[in-house]
């Protein structure tokens, strides 16, 4: 590969001595059906997005039933939706750069499959699998708790921030108040490419102004939104 996958490696907390296994979870379907002359691999990661669905299903369920024991089943059903949707784990792969390192035939390529939604989400899910069978349950435990579930603003003293869409409620409120639509500004990045965080920036009009920091500019956002629906409410009272 032309990549560095050590970079990859270091996100992904795991040093492979089987590239071709880490390479395997890189391998579209579209790869090996071309069968370039000078690529090795003969298989492609779909039998592993199948056992890294199942490894990310049991871990995000074990975790979350151990950090939130009070929660009834249909709250913790929809906390695991959300961590196991393809919506986040394209979030994930994003914050990793993973279609930097995909393998993909020509005609994927030239589709602008490297931003696809469905590849990038299927080859997260294909390197929990390689994690496992390379490192065993703990290395895919670490990742899938840093990346998956670490990267994202589970609920705290009982709201359910992963069910709220605090950027929705406050524009509806800065309409219901007659204040001017909220503005939203990314303020600063920091960290290393595949760990960032954001600072991200939201005012409603000249007075109502907060900042709030997140692993992507989305949760920060939400986060800053949430802060000033807060300010807004203990205005109204």
């Amino acid at each position: 590969m032309s990549v560095d996958l050590a970079i990859l490696e270091k996100a992904l907390g795991h040093c492979f001595s089987d590239r071709e296994l880490l390479e395997r979870a890189l391998t579209h379907k579209s790869r090996v059906y071309e069968k370039p002359a000078e690529f090795e691999t003969a298989a492609d990661n779909e039998q592993l997005e199948f056992l890294g669905d199942a490894i990310l299903g049991f871990v995000v369920s074990e975790s979350l039933v151990r950090r939130f024991a009070s929660f009834p089943e249909g709250r913790l059903s929809k906390l695991k939706a959300h961590l196991v949707s393809a919506a986040h784990l394209y979030a994930v792969a994003q914050n990793l750069h993973l279609g930097n390192y995909l393998l993909l035939g020509r005609g994927e390529e030239m589709s602008g499959g490297r931003e696809k939604k469905a590849l990038l989400s299927d080859a997260v899910e294909a390197l929990i699998a390689a994690l496992y069978l390379e490192a065993g349950l703990e290395a895919a435990r670490r990742f899938i708790e840093g990346c998956i579930i670490g990267a994202f603003d589970l609920p705290q003293d009982g709201v359910d921030c992963a069910v709220t869409d605090h950027k929705s409620a406050l524009q509806e409120m800065a309409q219901t108040l007659k204040l001017p639509a909220p503005r939203y500004a990314t303020v600063t990045e920091d960290g290393p490419e595949h760990a960032k965080t954001f600072t991200v920036e939201v005012r409603v009009g000249k007075d109502w102004v907060s900042q709030a920091q997140g692993f992507s500019k989305k949760s920060a956002g939400q986060k800053a939104a949430q802060q000033v629906l807060e300010q807004l409410a203990d205005f109204g009272r």
